[in-house]
């Protein structure tokens, strides 16, 4: 057995698709994003424009976040010690999860290391504990979705992505008497379209469902509390279990569920992806802590995220690029193909000092490839006009199609 043929072999299947990644190489300044430095050249770092960062608002360079986290360092120290039941359960922890609870007007929640795992352990815990459990998956859901839906070992039908006639159809076909668990994000972040949360819950109240929403690129950015979609479109007391994450919006790291409080304790119970990895590092959960508590009363973020993501794809369409319809804070911008994606990122990067990564296959179906643009509440007018004007140059120069105004 030749091993390194086999690897060498599954590297070049990635280069030859074009869909090979390579990590950029940077710093974000504090206080400063979306300004950063890129460490790809030979003469020192240069300057650099973030337009693809998941710090939706800026949050990892709030002061009062950055201000708690070093107060939490030097009263604390750096790493929780342990496990949440021997050793790494901490007064921020506990204080965290009472704020996420309230932030979703339920009893109880529980902090994960990362929104992946909280999908992951919790989806699979459930269908584990529930026997017989038929879980109806969006066509679209996040691979971690996916994956704990697969760890539970349960019966799994897929619907078409937010289509709820055919989620009927799946729902009608079980047995009365067995446990269902549909399981659907409120934005889908590659697209930037919106679940129907009540729809859903209707048919979760008529087949005797529970609901499982993954809120990661909602929380925080609506609703009047940053509680997402099922805050704003009030459909948080209708759904039982709500996943966030604490990366993204919040500006810092971990995820989390919420719900009733016997849900919280089974998972904490029994989740594998729970009980055997270290805690969160009190000073992230210091960190997170803050900047939950600053964006359920403050909407000036979030209003400025809003009306830059608007703004920026008026640009795009003015001047006739191909800006995908997205009724959310995301902009994709579509090319369609793996190579010349990965062309216009990199000549991006390397001539007008804008970074946005390029979103291929698995992550969008093959023929989808795009460039997914995050504008925040720091993202100036004249920074838009210079990327929109790179982008058209780029366009141009590649022989891609614009959409020019007769």
């Amino acid at each position: 057995m030749n091993y390194d043929q086999i690897f060498d072999q599954a590297i070049e299947r990635l280069h030859s698709e074009g869909r090979y990644r390579v990590f950029i190489d940077i710093l974000r300044n504090k206080g400063a994003f979306p300004n950063a430095r890129c460490f790809a050249h030979h003469n020192g770092p240069q300057p650099i424009t973030v337009w693809c960062s998941n710090d939706y608002l800026s949050m990892g360079q709030h002061p009062k976040v950055i201000a708690a986290m070093e107060e939490a360092l030097h009263d604390v120290g750096a790493g929780a010690g342990g496990t949440r039941n021997i050793a790494g359960n901490t007064h921020f922890h506990i204080e965290l999860e009472k704020e996420l609870a309230d932030l979703h007007g339920k009893e109880g929640a529980l902090l994960f290391t990362s929104g992946y795992v909280s999908n992951d352990a919790t989806l699979s815990t459930l269908g584990k504990l529930l026997p017989g459990c038929v879980i109806f998956s969006d066509e679209l859901n996040h691979a971690s979705m996916i994956a704990g839906i697969r760890n539970s070992g349960c019966e799994k039908r897929v619907f078409r992505h937010n289509d709820v006639a055919h989620l009927e159809e799946l729902l009608a076909a079980e047995g009365a008497d067995a446990p269902k668990l549909i399981a659907f994000e409120s934005v889908y972040s590659m697209d930037g379209d919106i679940s129907p949360i009540h729809a859903i819950c209707d048919l979760a109240d008529k087949y005797n469902a529970l609901t499982y929403i993954d809120e990661v690129h909602a929380v925080g950015m609506y609703g009047p509390r940053g509680g997402g979609i099922s805050e704003r479109d009030e459909a948080a007391h209708r759904i039982d279990i709500i996943e966030g994450t604490l990366g993204k919006a919040f500006g810092v790291m971990g995820g989390y569920i919420a719900a009733e409080s016997k849900i919280i304790d089974c998972i904490r119970s029994y989740a594998p992806g729970f009980i055997f990895t270290t805690s969160l590092s009190p000073v992230l959960a210091a960190g997170v802590l803050a900047a939950v508590r600053h964006l359920k009363q403050s909407s000036e973020e979030r209003d400025g995220q809003q009306a830059a993501a608007a703004r920026l794809k008026a640009m795009f369409r003015e001047a006739g690029l191909p800006v995908m319809n997205s009724v959310t804070h995301i902009v994709p911008l579509m090319v369609g193909d793996p190579v010349r994606a990965k062309k216009i990122s990199d000549i991006l990067l390397a001539e007008y000092g804008v970074y946005v990564q390029p979103i291929n296959y698995p992550t969008v179906p093959r023929g989808t490839e795009r460039l997914r643009f995050t504008p925040g509440p720091t993202h100036s007018e004249p920074m838009m006009r210079a990327l929109t004007e790179a982008l058209v140059e780029i366009w141009d120069r590649l022989d891609l199609e614009l959409a020019r105004a007769a």
